[in-house]
């Protein structure tokens, strides 16, 4: 069984690689975008609660995510694993996900972690910018996301790196090339 988190900077690749990871490994991707828009659009009593913060423009509070997150892990599909994308953000997420797993006897097997120069990630963010025409994403925009990144998540990654589980994989480069630097990671 394959439990597995994915993170990395805005314009890593991430979402691409998690698809390409899944269908290689037989697994399933979670991402908590798509658990919160699903519970929003099947009106379960958590996609309602989370709907109200989502359409104020705030955070979903953790015991909201926390909820939507057990209940996608408990669902069947999850059996063979998973790779988990956007989830957890912060160290209280991540001591509620060791509870979750715990609670089915699993533990995590691997936090993959993409890397990528800035430089590079600015420059992909505005080409990206630039094709889906978002005038926002201007370069100090990108900068500030990428900041906001780093303080978010240098906890998460650090809690997961004292246990040995952070697999650091260089995310420029050919697409095969990533996928095979990441498959190689968790061999």
């Amino acid at each position: 069984m394959t439990r597995l988190l994915i993170v990395g900077p805005p314009g890593s690749g991430k979402g691409t690689q998690a698809s390409r990871i899944t269908a290689a490994l037989g697994v399933v991707a979670i991402s908590t975008g798509d658990i919160f828009r699903a519970n929003v659009k099947e009106l379960t009593p958590l996609g309602i609660e989370a709907k109200k913060y989502m359409d104020a423009g705030d955070y979903v509070p953790d015991s909201v995510t926390n909820e939507m997150v057990r209940d996608r892990l408990a669902q069947d599909d999850v059996a063979n694993g998973f790779l988990l994308d956007g989830y957890p953000r912060t160290l209280a997420q991540v001591d509620e996900l060791d509870d979750i797993l715990k609670s089915n006897g699993e533990s995590l097997d691997a936090v993959i972690l993409l890397t990528a120069d800035e430089g590079e990630l600015v420059a992909r963010l505005l080409k990206r910018a630039e094709i889906e025409g978002r005038a926002d994403d201007t370069e100090e925009v990108i900068r500030h996301r990428l900041a906001v990144y780093r303080e978010q998540t240098e906890d998460v990654v650090n809690a997961y790196r004292e246990r040995d589980l952070v697999r650091e994989v260089d995310g420029l480069g050919e697409l095969e090339s990533v996928t095979e630097r990441i498959l190689a990671s968790l061999a």
